[in-house]
């Protein structure tokens, strides 16, 4: 895969867009969708299960079903692509625009405090960078791009 094709996966905090909840046509929608169609009609099923066999975790599949259609109908397009739907306190994505780095670890300026992330996101995007800043862009995402992202 080359640098640009990983880019296109990565954000600009090195996040990985394609496993995260909220990307269109990621993992977890994609699955998601299927999950959903293997499932078909459940609904009525569920309902029944309760009492045929006897297992009241089948009451909860209305709020189960509520949390697979918003991951299967996911719509970002990642953070290269568009503002952060996630986060809507990142300013990373304006601020690599502004200094025309592809990620964090290549600006002058890293690590700084201006990502607008929470302590954990945070530490976790500089922990990341500072990963990729030893090994390689094309090396870390060979070590991740099958991982789960959370």
């Amino acid at each position: 895969m080359t640098y640009n094709q990983i880019k296109t996966r990565l954000a600009p905090c090195v996040l990985h867009c394609e496993k995260c909840f909220a990307f269109a046509n990621g993992d977890i929608a994609n699955q998601s969708g299927y999950l959903k169609y293997l499932l078909g009609n459940f609904d009525n099923y569920a309902e029944r299960f309760v009492d045929l066999l006897d297992n009241a975790v089948f009451s909860n599949y209305p709020q189960f079903k509520v949390m697979l259609n918003s991951f299967s109908e996911s719509e970002c397009k990642g953070c290269r692509e568009e503002s952060c739907k996630l986060f809507k306190s990142c300013k990373v994505r304006k601020c690599h625009e502004k200094k025309n780095v592809d990620y964090c670890f290549q600006c002058f300026e890293f690590p700084c405090s201006n990502t607008g992330f929470d302590e954990n996101l945070y530490k976790r995007s500089v922990d990341i960078n500072f990963k990729m800043k030893e090994i390689g862009v094309k090396v870390y995402y060979n070590q991740i791009k099958y991982l789960p992202r959370y």
